[in-house]
C-alpha cells in the first residue's frame, strides 16, 4: 500500500499537523470518512501512544462530521452516557478516543450502549509505513537522514510509532549535538541509545 500525507486542514480549519496513512491506520481513515455507517453513529478509537489518534480525530473534526471527546476513557461515565445520549437525540455521530490499554466501564448503560459501537484500533506500522514515518518526522524536524538512513534504519527500528518518534528524534539529537550530519555512526548510536546496544548491530 503507499504512504500519503494527511493534511489535517477541511473548511478554512488550519491544522499544521500531518499523519501518515498506511497499512495501520487506513481502515481508520476510512471509516471516518462515513460516520453514517457506524452502528448508533458511535465509533471508539484506540491505539498506541504517539499513533496519531487524536491527530485523526482532530481531522474528523475538522470535517464537520460529527462530535469528538478525545479521551473519553476519563471522562465521567455518567456524563459520557449524557453526551452519548444528547448525540443520539440530535443524530450526530460520536468519535470517542480511548487512552486506556483495555477500556473498563463500570457503567451498565453506557458499557451495553458502547459495547454496541464501531471499534477502531490503529495497528502497527509495517516496513513500509515505517520508512514513511521516518521521513515525516525528520522533514518535521528540518532534518536530512542522509543516503541509505531507511534501508539501514528500517529493519533494525522497533515497530511502534513512539520508538520510530524517539528513534529519529535521538538522530536529530545526537547530529545537532556532533554539528555533524547524519551518517551511519549517528544511526548506529542513536539505535543503540534508543533500543540497546544489540540492535544497532544486527543484519
Amino acid at each position: 500500500m503507499s504512504q500519503i500525507a494527511l493534511p489535517l486542514s477541511h473548511k478554512g480549519v488550519a491544522d499544521p499537523d500531518r499523519i501518515v496513512v498506511g497499512t495501520a491506520n487506513a481502515h481508520v481513515v476510512e471509516a471516518l470518512r462515513k460516520p453514517e455507517t457506524w452502528p448508533f453513529k458511535t465509533a471508539i478509537l484506540s491505539g498506541e501512544t504517539r499513533s496519531g489518534k487524536s491527530l485523526l480525530g482532530r481531522w474528523f473534526s475538522a470535517l464537520g462530521h460529527g462530535e469528538l471527546i478525545d479521551g473519553a476513557d476519563a471522562v465521567n461515565e455518567t456524563e459520557l452516557f449524557h453526551r452519548w445520549n444528547r448525540a443520539q437525540e440530535s443524530g450526530t455521530a460520536l468519535l470517542l478516543i480511548s487512552d486506556a490499554d483495555g477500556w473498563e466501564i463500570s457503567l451498565p448503560d453506557l458499557k451495553s450502549r458502547l459495547g454496541a459501537a464501531l471499534h477502531l484500533e490503529i495497528g502497527d506500522p509495517d516496513d513500509d509505513m515505517a520508512a514513511s514515518l521516518m521521513e515525516s518526522i525528520a522533514m518535521q524536524r528540518g532534518l536530512a537522514l542522509g543516503e541509505g538512513a531507511l534501508t539501514y534504519l528500517v529493519p533494525r527500528a522497533e515497530r511502534s510509532f513512539a520508538a520510530i518518534e524517539r528513534l529519529v528524534t535521538t538522530i536529530d539529537r545526537l547530529s545537532l549535538e556532533r554539528k555533524a550530519p547524519a551518517t551511519l555512526s549517528i544511526w548506529r548510536d542513536a539505535l543503540e541509545a534508543v533500543q540497546g546496544p544489540e540492535q544497532s548491530r544486527l543484519f
